[in-house]
């Protein structure tokens, strides 16, 4: 278990780094026209964006999505596909599969490594796919999304770790592991859902205290786990590109 430090401890926050805001994955741009277009916006401060088909790139070209991808590509923003690792028991050819079909079809950036594993055992594994990922895509952008602290020798493979993934009461008093602070901000993301309009500039705080460099925070709830909250715009949306783009004072 990572040693853990509270968000009172030290900062780890660093004068003049850029945050940033990364898109977990929205609906269809058939069902999200609005959160697609949106996302092309000028001077939005957006790190990266997944692209999840189906569950992954789905069993045929999407041309809807590929349009999407191309004009978030076109607008300087890094396209992730979505991989499922399901905490470390898929197989790893499906993902290989699945890797292959991202990069045919929709000229992806990188990866988001969903539910990838934390333990210490698991890495060997994850090395592994990493690695052939790489090897796919030299350039890769690899993002595990672990939603919480892992092993800290995850840090050594990826370019981003997904550190937290819930609700903002979880986050609100949440503890950054110790280990963090060895890296800076731009190696962790913090996903958050259910944060108030009114606890916005709250939650910023806490990200930059706990050293995220990317996020992305909504308001919307996931209903007792029955919908995806980060699959639509938060309703303040215009709020939080405003506050991230002038940067966020300490």
């Amino acid at each position: 278990m990572p040693h853990l430090i509270s968000r009172t401890g030290p900062a780890h926050a660093v004068a003049g780094a850029t945050m940033g805001l990364g898109v977990p994955g929205y609906a269809h741009p058939l069902l999200a026209p609005t959160e697609w277009s949106e996302l092309t916006r000028p001077a939005t401060p957006l790190h990266w964006v997944v692209l999840n088909v189906a569950d992954g790139p789905g069993e045929r070209p999407d041309p809807h999505c590929l349009e999407a991808a191309g004009r978030i590509g076109n607008a300087g923003v890094r396209v992730l596909g979505h991989l499922d690792l399901a905490h470390g028991t898929r197989d790893f050819g499906e993902l290989v599969s699945d890797a292959h079909r991202y990069l045919d079809w929709y000229r992806i950036d990188g990866f988001l490594l969903q539910h990838c594993p934390v333990e210490r055992g698991a890495l060997p594994e994850v090395r592994r796919v990493s690695g052939t990922l790489r090897a796919l895509l030299p350039e890769a952008h690899l993002v595990y999304g672990h939603g919480t602290h892992p092993y800290p020798g995850y840090a050594e493979e990826a370019d981003q770790l997904v550190t937290f993934s819930g609700a903002w009461p979880d986050y609100r008093w949440s503890q950054v592991a110790e280990w963090t602070a060895e890296y800076p901000p731009e190696r962790f993301c913090h996903l958050v859902h259910g944060v108030p309009g009114g606890h916005l500039e709250e939650a910023l705080r806490v990200a930059r205290w706990q050293g995220a460099g990317t996020i992305w925070f909504t308001d919307r709830t996931d209903r007792h786990g029955t919908v995806d909250p980060f699959g639509a715009l938060p309703g303040y949306w215009d709020e939080i590109v405003s506050r991230i783009g002038r940067g966020v004072s300490e």
